[in-house]
Parts: structure tokens; sequence; C-alpha cells
């Protein structure tokens, strides 16, 4: 009989860990993202907004891990050109207009 342990499988996306936080909370503030990735969007609201994906960031505030969701397109735009090395990195969202930007 196989055990499951012989197959070698690895988990293909680590979980994030911490509560959820909303953006509110963080903006403005300084906080350290650890990793992200991107996922079809659920919520309805923002997907008819044209709004198709959601951005998960693993991030640190106040010294907790915490787990922030946003559909914003500055966000997963700047995300997606930092380098996997530059990873974590420390950051503050600012919100400028209507659109959510690192600095």
């Amino acid at each position: 009989m196989n055990k499951f342990g012989q197959f070698g499988i690895k988990p293909v996306a680590k979980g994030f860990e911490g509560d959820k936080i909303k953006m509110s909370k963080i903006l403005d503030r300084e906080i350290i993202v650890h990793a992200y990735r991107i996922e079809d969007s659920k919520v309805k609201e923002f997907t008819d907004k044209g709004s198709e994906k959601c951005l998960h960031l693993q991030i640190e505030f106040n010294k907790e891990m915490r787990i922030v969701f946003t559909s914003s397109s500055g966000l997963l735009d700047a995300i997606q050109q930092i380098p996997e090395k530059g990873f974590p990195f420390e950051t503050t969202i600012v919100r400028d207009n209507d659109r959510f930007m690192f600095t």
C-alpha cells in the first residue's frame, strides 16, 4: 500500500497568515509587504466595475501578520514589477484621488 508521503507532493501555494484588515486601517501607515498573489475577483460589485482581479497582500502591520484584499489597478500593476528578490519590502499605501499607490 502506498503512503501519501511517498509521492513527494508539495503544496502549490503557501497560505497567508493572520487576520484580514481593511485598507482604510493601513492607509498612510508604514507596512511590510512579504508576499502577494493575484486571483480572479469574487466580489460582484468590483467585477461589475471592470475589476476582474483581486490582489491578496501578506503584510506585517504593527508587528502582526495580516492580509489585505484589493482590486486597485495601481497596486496590481506596481506589485507585479517588483522582482522576487525584492520581498519583503517596506512601503506606505496612499490614496491619490480614487487610486491607491505604493510609496
